[in-house]
């Protein structure tokens, strides 16, 4: 079950973090992964990785703010691969602060790169799909696409954004044979989880990592790999009758907190 041999994953961002699990699962699920992300040394690292350890995999570096370079992109994919059946968008970036303290130039970056990033993404892609059977994309949302949190007015807004996306794009791709869902990971120990509190709480580093962890029901933040094994299930052939949903992959938070 749950085999992806034959086909074409794109996943931006796969880099590092959630995006890299996702990569990297997929590669053993044996699929051919195509890694999109603005650090081309970082998509080049992950690919280097699943080849060395038998996977198929190539890294692209991709500016996915930018339509254009998207669009170009994503049709040199089409032409060398033939047909691509999965896109995991997976880019993105944060932000801290709220509405009253968020600069109009730190909310636009952010929905250049968590919004229009994804409609770029999922317009390049699923025209092709739609020519060529199908397929299946996944959103990474976030909890606070359906919940708030101090001091992230800008990220929150962009994942709300990119939930209602994906209820748009199932509803318009029925016919085309795309499914296309979202995931809402909550607190995930990423590196990015790390460099926040390194940054902002020096010294009490251990301290503010428990506190983080506790916040979730089940005592502990997730691991990208728990992220990516609900990726793997959503576009693989045993969720053919699933579109237009969202998971929550969260410790609890969202329901039993």
């Amino acid at each position: 079950m749950f085999k992806l041999t034959g086909k074409n994953a794109v996943v931006t961002g796969g880099g590092s973090g959630i995006g890299r699990a996702i990569a990297q699962t997929f590669a053993r699920q044996g699929a051919h992964v195509i890694i999109l992300d603005a650090d081309a040394e970082a998509g080049s690292r992950t690919a280097a990785e699943i080849q060395s350890a038998g996977g198929s995999a190539a890294a692209h570096a991709c500016d996915v703010t930018s339509q254009e370079a998207v669009k170009a992109l994503f049709e040199k994919l089409v032409a060398g691969r033939g047909q691509l059946h999965i896109l995991v968008n997976n880019a993105g970036i944060a932000h801290v602060g709220n509405v009253l303290n968020t600069s109009g130039a730190d909310f636009d970056r952010v929905m250049a790169v968590n919004v229009k990033g994804v409609y770029h993404c999922i317009q390049a892609c699923a025209s092709h799909m739609a020519q060529s059977g199908g397929g299946a994309i996944v959103n990474i949302a976030s909890t606070v696409s359906v919940m708030a949190i101090h001091d992230r007015f800008a990220y929150s807004t962009s994942k709300g954004a990119v939930l209602a996306m994906t209820y748009s794009v199932a509803k318009d791709l029925l016919k085309h044979n795309v499914r296309c869902n979202a995931i809402l990971p909550g607190r995930i120990h990423t590196p990015f989880v790390d460099g926040f509190i390194a940054k902002n709480y020096p010294g009490r580093e251990a301290e503010m990592f428990k506190k983080l962890s506790d916040y979730q029901p089940v005592g502990r933040m997730g691991e990208p790999d728990e992220v990516a094994a609900v990726a793997l299930f959503l576009c693989s052939d045993e969720a053919s009758f699933i579109t237009g949903s969202h998971y929550p992959v969260d410790g609890g938070t969202l329901h039993i907190r």
